[in-house]
């Protein structure tokens, strides 16, 4: 509670000294970020993990302090208007970890800053696409799902906003989709892959393999 407190306050002087142009600093942003991150996927902090009773216990007195820090750092991200691009691809690994964390509000909160990555590379990058996020991410997301982490309900709400966001988008409608559903059969593969990994088929694992590839 006291380290939230802290990082909390970190947030309102950013805001206030480093954010406009003139004063814009960046590698005080970029430690914002990996602290607030480090912070919200501590082991100390992951109550799935906990006793049901320990859970309340903690819930009660605390509440879940994850969705608290990771709330301030979607704003925060949103606050960066055009410096976003500086952070990308940089953040998208950061990013992804805070998405997995299986709390559903969370979830939903954070994995919306995907699609406004792709947008904001897509009208900065000069190249009119977005191919250093989407690298990053399917890069990413390979080792965190091989780390254990990542599960059905992650994917189809990942699959679900991805496509909400890009569908409404004049430019990214086609290839947002596209890529949208190709992040969810890789992440549906991987997922695959992880589980049957503990198979004694041989067989079963060797197409699991060829899916994946």
């Amino acid at each position: 509670r006291v380290f939230l407190r802290a990082v909390n306050q970190f947030t309102s002087v950013l805001n206030r000294f480093f954010l406009d142009q003139a004063n814009f600093e960046l590698q005080l942003w970029n430690n914002y970020f990996h602290l607030a991150v480090a912070f919200l996927t501590h082991e100390s902090l992951q109550l799935e993990t906990f006793s049901q009773a320990k859970r309340n216990k903690i819930i009660k007195k605390y509440g879940d302090m994850r969705k608290e820090i990771g709330f301030k750092i979607r704003d925060m991200w949103y606050n960066l208007g055009p410096h976003k691009i500086k952070f990308i691809p940089a953040m998208v690994g950061p990013i992804l970890e805070v998405t997995l964390v299986p709390e559903p509000e969370l979830r939903k909160a954070t994995i919306p800053i995907f699609f406004d990555m792709m947008q904001c590379e897509f009208n900065f990058s000069g190249n009119r696409n977005f191919h250093m996020f989407e690298n990053e991410l399917i890069t990413k997301l390979d080792q965190e799902v091989e780390g254990g982490r990542g599960d059905e309900q992650y994917k189809i709400l990942l699959e679900k906003l991805l496509l909400e966001h890009c569908r409404k988008h004049k430019y990214l409608s086609t290839s947002g989709e596209v890529f949208a559903l190709l992040v969810s059969s890789l992440l549906e593969n991987l997922l695959d892959y992880r589980t049957i990994m503990h198979d004694e088929s041989k067989e079963n694992r060797m197409s699991c393999t060829v899916n994946v590839l």
